[in-house]
């Protein structure tokens, strides 16, 4: 019977107590890894070796480690969520990498997403974002049918593109701008290209990009990292529907 073959991997990875005091790099040599396990397995493999010599794991965010939730991410060798396209870094093997790399683990950079401990950062910008006007208004009374308003197919898909958005921030972490361009606007195209959206629209996109400028993050200068980051591969085209709806909203307050 022939055994699955392991590897070694050799982490350098970002260790940070809190926000408030300098971080630095850490080395690690995992061993026995298996390609089939994923990145954040393998962390799991190198913390319970941590705790068992009394040393504080390595803190990282995860939550489903189905792709869903956008709760994981870090930078890895540069690349926001590593280097397979389309990919979160909870959907990440070990297979990608060959026997003796070495992988710089970092959390994402960025001003508005200050780092909490090691590789986990508070995104709740993106919450205040999403708080300033990411939702249509409840009203009481019973729900429309579902094809009760009848929505062109191009439209619809357009719009479910847009919400297939996870909140990761891989999109910030992987601008030289560390812009959240993409995520407003993948939340503002969303509502604004369907009919229940409408109402609200010039509110909406007024309210989420200052708010997204209140939060530090950086404007986009179109260089298309974002898009290229992103696990679910949403559009750069959002951003111009973004800028559109917003210079709308600007001409109809003056």
């Amino acid at each position: 019977m022939s055994t699955v073959q392991t590897m070694t991997v050799n982490l350098s990875v970002w260790r940070q107590a809190s926000s408030d005091v300098a971080g630095k790099f850490e080395e690690y040599k995992v061993t026995h890894v298996s390609p089939n396990m994923s990145f954040l397995e393998m962390l799991d493999v190198l913390n319970d070796r941590l705790v068992k010599e009394n040393k504080d794991p390595i803190e990282f965010d995860s939550d489903c480690r189905e792709g869903i939730c956008g709760t994981c991410g870090c930078m890895i060798n540069g690349q926001a969520h590593g280097p397979q396209k389309a990919t979160t870094t909870c959907q990440l093997y070990m297979r990608s990498f060959k026997d003796g790399d070495t992988l710089v683990i970092e959390p994402w950079r960025a001003k508005a997403f200050p780092v909490i401990k090691d590789l986990v950062v508070d995104r709740g910008a993106f919450d205040r974002i999403i708080g300033s006007g990411g939702y249509t208004s409840a009203k009481t009374g019973q729900h429309a049918d579902a094809n009760a308003i009848l929505i062109p197919k191009d439209i619809a898909d357009r719009a479910m593109d847009a919400a297939t958005c996870i909140g990761c921030g891989a999109c910030v972490a992987a601008c030289p701008n560390a812009s959240a361009s993409l995520f407003t606007s993948a939340k503002i195209a969303q509502l604004s290209l369907l009919p229940q959206g409408q109402v609200e629209k010039t509110r909406r996109v007024e309210g989420m990009v200052n708010q997204m400028d209140k939060e530090r993050f950086g404007g986009c200068t179109n260089i298309g990292e974002c898009e290229a980051a992103c696990p679910v591969e949403i559009s750069l085209s959002n951003i111009a529907i973004m800028k559109t709806e917003y210079a709308k909203a600007t001409i109809k307050s003056l």
